[in-house]
C-alpha cells in the first residue's frame, strides 16, 4: 500500500472518529439543558481530538508551542459567545453567527502579531473573562425547550468537526505549531450548537447555552496552559491526560457548585 493511499485512509478514520465524538457530546448536550449542556459543550470535544491526532505526528515540542498559540485563541471565544448571545436576544442566526465569528477572526488576526508567552496568555484570557462573565450573567436563566432533531443535524455536525481535523492534521506539516495551535481552537462546536439550536428553540434559550458556558470555558483555557507547560517534562500523552483531567475536574466542580446553590 502506497505512503499516500495510508496517510489518506488514516486521515480518513481520523475524521470519523472525531466526528462521532463530538456529535455524540452535541447530543448530550441538547437533552441536558443550559446548564449541563454548557458544561459539556466546553469540554475538548473538539479541540481534543485535533491535539490527539497531532500528537501522533508531531513531537512534544511540536504540542507544547502548538497549545501556547491556542491559549490566547480561547481569550478570542469568549468575545465570541458574547457578541452571540447579545445579539441573540433579537436578531437571526445569520446576523448573530455570522457577527460573531467576524469578531473570533479579527480578534484572532489581532493576536497573531503579537509574541505569546505563557503568562502573557494568562493574562489575555484573565482580561478576557474579567470582561465577558459579568456581561453573560443576566442571560443565563432561560427554559431549554424541547428539541426536536432533524434529518440534516448528525451529518451537518460530523462534516464540521471532520472537516476541522482534517484542515489541523493536513496542514499541520505545512503551516507549524502556531497555526496548526489556532486552527484546532476554531470554536466548531459552539458555531455547530448556534447554527443548529438558533433556529429551532430560539435564540434566547440557545444564547443561554453559550452563557452557561463562560466559566467552563476558563477552565478550558486552564487547561491548554496545564497541556503547554508538561508536554516537553512529561511527553505528549501524559499532557494531554492531564490537560483532559483539568477540564473534568473543572467542569465537575461547576457543576457540584450549581446543584449546592439550588439545593439552597
Amino acid at each position: 500500500m502506497s505512503p499516500e493511499l495510508v496517510f489518506i485512509l488514516m486521515l480518513l478514520l481520523r475524521m470519523v472518529v472525531a466526528a462521532a465524538f463530538v456529535v455524540s457530546a452535541s447530543i448530550i448536550t441538547e437533552r441536558s439543558g443550559p446548564v449541563i449542556g454548557a458544561l459539556i459543550a466546553t469540554l475538548p470535544i473538539s479541540a481534543g481530538p485535533s491535539y490527539v491526532f497531532l500528537a501522533l505526528d508531531h513531537d512534544a515540542a511540536f504540542i507544547s508551542d502548538g497549545s501556547l498559540a491556542s491559549l490566547p485563541v480561547n481569550a478570542a471565544t469568549i468575545f465570541l459567545g458574547l457578541t452571540y448571545v447579545m445579539l441573540a436576544q433579537r436578531r437571526s442566526v445569520a446576523v448573530s453567527l455570522s457577527a460573531a465569528v467576524a469578531v473570533w477572526f479579527g480578534m484572532v488576526a489581532l493576536m497573531q502579531t503579537v509574541q505569546w508567552s505563557l503568562l502573557g496568555g494568562l493574562a489575555a484570557n484573565a482580561v478576557a473573562f474579567a470582561i465577558c462573565l459579568p456581561l453573560l450573567r443576566r442571560y443565563r436563566d432561560v427554559k431549554m425547550p424541547l428539541v426536536t432533531r432533524r434529518w440534516y443535524d448528525v451529518p451537518l455536525r460530523a462534516a464540521l468537526v471532520a472537516t476541522l481535523v482534517a484542515t489541523v492534521v493536513g496542514l499541520s506539516g505545512w503551516v507549524g505549531p502556531r497555526v496548526s495551535g489556532v486552527i484546532a481552537l476554531f470554536p466548531a462546536v459552539f458555531t455547530s450548537m448556534m447554527l443548529i439550536l438558533h433556529p429551532r428553540i430560539g435564540g434566547r434559550p440557545t444564547a443561554a447555552v453559550i452563557a452557561n458556558s463562560g466559566w467552563g470555558l476558563l477552565g478550558f483555557g486552564i487547561g491548554i496552559a496545564v497541556l503547554h507547560v508538561a508536554a516537553r517534562p512529561l511527553g505528549s500523552a501524559i499532557a494531554l491526560s492531564l490537560a483532559l483531567a483539568t477540564c473534568i475536574g473543572w467542569n465537575l466542580a461547576l457543576w457540584w457548585l450549581s446543584r449546592r446553590r439550588l439545593a439552597r
